[in-house]
């Protein structure tokens, strides 16, 4: 089981002051890995260190903005300082808008695809020279069921999540010499706080979800940890520019006869 073991690494996660991205490095920390996280603004910040501090994990929390490229590049130079060069990057910050694509203006799908896409390329060009000098590193990509299907009023979040999936396999392909290794994490439809107003029993996307995953339940947050864990440990050493969905059998499924 040691292959599974963090101890000593430093994880950066996007975005993780709360939700997928909060749980997946509680998970990396239990592992042993020391974790750093970004978010928007210092309000974000002091929610997720208050959340960590609850948790009993000890974290460096950093103002940053995934799209601006010289905060994210003084962000690594700092966390190299405080931490040491970043072993594991998960790029988890992301957003959505939920518009029909004829009602959608350039402006909010240029957004969504900035901080869903341009994003995770600049902190993954960012953190990559390290990795190379080091001789080894792990990025994980959080991508979605989007990065393979379409759905009704998300034609930039697909289109985003389309492009990770194909950035993730770039990045594999163009530095898996240096033995980093770059893959892609799929969550389903997972219980959040986001999704709860949609997860009654009478709901009638509830009643969709549930028919559509052979599972026949939502995901949760901790679904996604032993996955993630896998991914940024040595366990997946020779696994590069793979998609892992964590979704329940939804993609495999084509749905109950009616």
């Amino acid at each position: 089981m040691d292959l599974f073991r963090l101890d000593g690494k430093i994880a950066l996660v996007t975005g993780a002051s709360y939700g997928i991205g909060f749980a997946i490095a509680q998970g990396l920390h239990q592992a042993g890995a020391k974790i750093a996280f970004n978010d928007l603004n210092q309000e974000l910040i002091d929610r997720g260190l208050k959340a960590y501090e609850e948790a009993g994990i000890p974290v460096k929390g950093y103002v940053c903005d995934v799209t601006n490229e010289k905060q994210v590049q003084a962000m690594v130079k700092q966390i190299e300082k405080d931490l040491g060069t970043i072993d594991i990057l998960v790029n988890n910050a992301g957003i959505i808008k939920r518009i029909p694509m004829i009602e959608m203006d350039a402006e909010d799908f240029r957004k969504v695809i900035d901080v869903d896409l341009t994003g995770p390329f600049i902190v993954a060009k960012a953190v990559i020279p390290g990795m190379i000098k080091k001789g080894a590193g792990k990025i994980i990509n959080i991508c979605s069921m989007m990065s393979e299907l379409g759905r009704e009023t998300v034609a930039a979040y697909a289109s985003a999540k389309g492009g990770l999936k194909m950035l993730t396999r770039n990045i594999a392909s163009e530095y898996g010499s240096f033995n980093i290794q770059c893959n892609g994490l799929g969550p389903g439809y997972i219980e959040t706080p986001q999704t709860a107003p949609l997860r009654t029993p009478d709901h009638p996307f509830n009643k969709f979800i549930i028919s559509k995953t052979p599972a026949a339940r939502w995901g949760r947050t901790d679904d996604l940890v032993g996955p993630a864990v896998f991914l940024a440990s040595r366990a997946s050493d020779f696994v590069n520019g793979h998609i892992l969905y964590v979704d329940g059998g939804i993609l495999a499924y084509i749905g109950k006869q009616p």
